[in-house]
């Protein structure tokens, strides 16, 4: 993958876990479709995908500078 193509993905993804991890914008789409019996365990899935794509957006950013 490439630099830039990393950076975007980590970005996009970190934008998007931290819209659904800080905000009650999930809470809120889940109840309106019926499926907020899910929401006690999100925190599980959606706080180590922030970090994941944190994580990838710094692996890109390093790559970029050192090359």
């Amino acid at each position: 993958m490439e630099n830039r193509t990393l950076i975007k993905t980590g970005i996009v993804g970190s934008v998007i876990s931290m819209i659904c991890c800080f905000t009650p914008l999930l809470v809120v789409l889940l109840g309106g479709i019926g499926l907020s019996a899910w929401l006690g365990w999100l925190d599980y899935l959606l706080l180590p995908a922030l970090v994941g794509f944190l994580a990838l957006t710094g692996l890109g950013l390093w790559r970029l500078k050192s090359s």
